[in-house]
């Protein structure tokens, strides 16, 4: 893949670093053609479509992802993001001879004429857009060059534009086009939809479906403009429009394919807005359309670019990184977050976890905050469900899903899908990863922090924050002298339901002292809502008593005479496994030494005490003790989740440990870039990527909240210059320019 050729296509940018903006695929690699459709994701913040081609190609994975579309299918255990009908076919053929990828690509395919001479394709960051360029010769011997591009309007998040132009570089071509909608689209063999309907009318087709068991409707509607002729037909399961022209030699035709989708969440009657949505798009051109967004993105990239000198691949990799958070994120929808693939892909079933709150929403909070807003009200919005899960473990308060989707209820699997061998795990996380109420609450309060969002906090919040802590105020265990928190999983998913997680325990100590403080700001700020929630949620004089205790007496794992946090209680009676042993390997430590001996040793598969040291810094200790713990769990860290390194980055830049920072970072960047795990076929790490923003932003930048409001103290790599990057503190912009005095 190159990471360095291109051109951008929003306005005002310096050309020279056009190639800063760019992702490449030159030429074509056909056994990359899951990992470059994941890349090459084009989105709005309420849809993301992946770079599929837009005619068929044999094992190519088309999907398009709205935000909030689940369905749980017969004979499946949890719902999942559906994959919605497919927007993008355009069947083409040049003299007969129908275009393909697969025609020329390699010496094992032996199609029916026709030969792909040349070929590049280009995601542009800047204005999220998705080119390809192919040089194509029919079986005739015509020769034809064929340019795609797409892209999802941030302008109107309901629509989505295509163009193909033709140019005859050979000959004088017939040149037919099929631009249309096809529903016979399923998530990995599993079909969601029935109740299929097509309409074909003028220069407009449209289909409408229903989920199978979901309450929910879609309807897309679709008008192509070509200066020839447009007929439309309906089938049973895809409309169609086509057109015909005749190219004299060195001319050129376009079509232009405009395309509204909504669903039932967004109107009563999806079919009649899609349909009303494209008429109205048809009014105006795709140049006018294309212009619209382009402007969006402009608007967006000023608040969000973080500008990188002396580091050409660094820049990229964190402005991709970036992008695919920012295309995934729901501007204007509330009950609606970001999964653990963002949209880019069906891994984790589009599900919703921990990564949201604490990897991807930093990011958000501090640039864009209206988005960030959103997040936290969709938790809100399913407190319902958090109560339910409690309250069947026997507790009051709340306790969110580890696994969240559109209901609130918890989601995760108890059994993973079957292996090679037929071998299935039984999956703990669901039932005891707990710190997932710390999380959405660190995340409730670094957004007030950093907004002064007061109206968020009294209206939605504090509920959230005080009724988490209710969950850990009865869930706490006095025993010995001492309160503590058994069979829970930290960050650290090899080692499961263990006793006294020090990541654990120390935030729900942390939560509940927070929880205390927030109550004595409503008191102050608003008692009318302080009393509203001390009824609601039975804050007693007793129950806030217990906090107090708790705090006080919670369990907080330390080996006094080697000055660090022991990860867990009995954490270094396992087998000590040296990680680094075990280098250079594909994938991680679990497939090569097999579930049980991990479980029985001190390797761990993520940052667990490094993570509780990002989110607390100073808080959890001196830096003596912050940097034993550092190189006591550095060593024995598989990384074998995508969420470890650039926590790792992060946290080893804040101690003063460039070498080891610099190689998180890279990996960080290089996890969806370079398929460092082979599984971006899946779809992307939005929690990497949140990650590598806030190793730059956080670590290396320094970046921290002080009496008198942000500031820096930057630790940057050796050879970079310079760092320059935007945020938002309480409503006021802030731009900082962190120059390294060193370069």
């Amino acid at each position: 893949m190159d990471l360095h050729r291109g051109a951008g296509q929003v306005k005002d940018r310096d050309v020279s670093k056009k190639h800063l903006w760019q992702i490449t695929e030159a030429p074509f690699q056909p056994e990359r053609l899951s990992h470059f459709e994941t890349l090459f994701a084009v989105g709005n913040g309420y849809l993301s479509a992946r770079g599929a081609f837009d005619e068929p190609y044999a094992g190519a994975s088309p999907a398009t992802l709205v935000h909030g579309i689940f369905n749980q299918a017969e004979g499946k255990p949890v719902p999942e993001l559906v994959n919605a009908p497919n927007w993008l076919p355009f069947q083409i053929s040049i003299d007969g001879t129908p275009f393909s990828m697969n025609t020329g690509a390699r010496d094992w395919i032996k199609p029916e004429g026709g030969a792909l001479l040349g070929y590049r394709r280009a995601l542009h960051l800047d204005s999220a857009t998705l080119r390809r360029e192919a040089l194509f010769r029919a079986e005739s011997g015509n020769t034809v060059r064929l340019r795609f591009e797409r892209f999802a309007s941030l302008a109107n998040p309901h629509l989505l534009g295509q163009r193909l132009t033709i140019e005859a570089v050979d000959g004088s071509p017939h040149i037919q086009v099929n631009a249309g909608l096809d529903s016979d689209i399923c998530n990995q063999a599993v079909q969601h939809w029935r109740s299929i309907k097509t309409v074909a009318r003028d220069s407009c087709v449209a289909l409408t479906a229903t989920t199978s068991h979901s309450p929910y409707r879609i309807a897309l509607a679709a008008h192509l403009t070509s200066s020839a002729d447009v007929t439309a037909s309906a089938g049973e399961k895809r409309a169609t429009l086509c057109a015909e022209i005749q190219l004299e030699a060195g001319a050129r035709a376009s079509f232009d394919k405009l395309v509204a989708l909504f669903t039932s969440r967004d109107a009563a009657d999806p079919l009649a807005a899609a349909q009303e949505a494209v008429s109205s798009a048809a009014a105006r051109s795709y140049d006018q359309h294309y212009q619209a967004h382009c402007a969006r993105w402009e608007e967006t990239w000023a608040r969000n670019d973080v500008e990188i000198e002396g580091d050409d691949r660094a820049q990229i990799a964190l402005r991709f990184a970036i992008y695919h958070l920012l295309i995934a994120a729901p501007r204007h929808d509330d009950d609606v977050s970001i999964g653990a693939k963002t949209l880019s892909g069906l891994g984790y079933k589009g599900h919703v976890f921990w990564d949201t709150e604490l990897f991807i929403l930093p990011l958000l909070t501090l640039t864009q905050p209206t988005i960030a807003r959103n997040l936290l009200t969709y938790r809100y919005r399913r407190l319902a469900g958090a109560r339910q899960k409690a309250q069947e473990y026997g507790y009051a308060g709340a306790l969110f899903p580890w696994e969240s989707t559109d209901t609130g209820l918890e989601t995760t699997p108890k059994w993973s899908d079957p292996d090679a061998d037929g071998l299935r795990i039984r999956i703990w996380t669901g039932e005891s990863e707990q710190h997932i109420n710390s999380d959405i609450a660190y995340a409730i309060l670094q957004y007030w922090r950093w907004t002064g969002d007061d109206a968020f906090m009294l209206d939605k919040g504090a509920e959230i924050v005080l009724d988490t802590a209710v969950f850990w105020g009865e869930r706490a265990e006095w025993k010995d002298g001492r309160y503590g928190i058994s069979r829970q999983i930290g960050p650290d998913e090899y080692h499961e339901n263990i006793n006294n997680s020090v990541f654990t325990n120390r935030l729900a100590q942390w939560h509940l002292s927070q929880a205390l403080d927030l109550l004595g700001w409503l008191g102050s700020r608003n008692p009318a809502t302080a009393r509203r929630l001390a009824e609601a949620l039975d804050l007693s004089a007793s129950r806030l008593d217990t906090w107090r205790a708790i705090i006080d007496k919670m369990h907080i794992p330390f080996d006094d005479d080697k000055q660090i946090h022991v990860q867990f209680d009995g954490f270094f009676d396992l087998e000590y496994i040296p990680v680094m042993k075990y280098e250079p390997r594909v994938g991680g430590i679990w497939g090569l030494l097999g579930h049980e001996r991990v479980l029985g040793s001190q390797v761990i598969k993520q940052a667990d005490v490094v993570m509780l040291m990002a989110l607390l810094g100073e808080e959890v200790g001196s830096r003596t003790v912050m940097l034993n713990n550092f190189h006591t769990y550095y060593p024995r860290t598989d990384h074998g989740s995508s969420l470890s390194p650039s926590i790792h980055a992060w946290v080893a830049a804040r101690l003063g440990l460039p070498d080891i920072a610099y190689e998180m970072f890279e990996r960080a960047a290089a996890i969806d870039l370079e398929d460092r795990q082979g599984n971006v076929a899946d779809g992307i790490h939005g929690a990497s990527c949140g990650g590598l923003w806030q190793a730059v932003v956080f670590g290396f930048c320094g970046l921290h909240l002080t009496e008198d409001g942000p500031a820096v103290d930057p630790k940057l790599p050796a050879h970079w210059r310079r760092v320059t990057f935007n945020v938002t503190y309480r409503g006021k912009a802030h731009r900082f320019d962190v120059v390294n005095p060193a370069v």
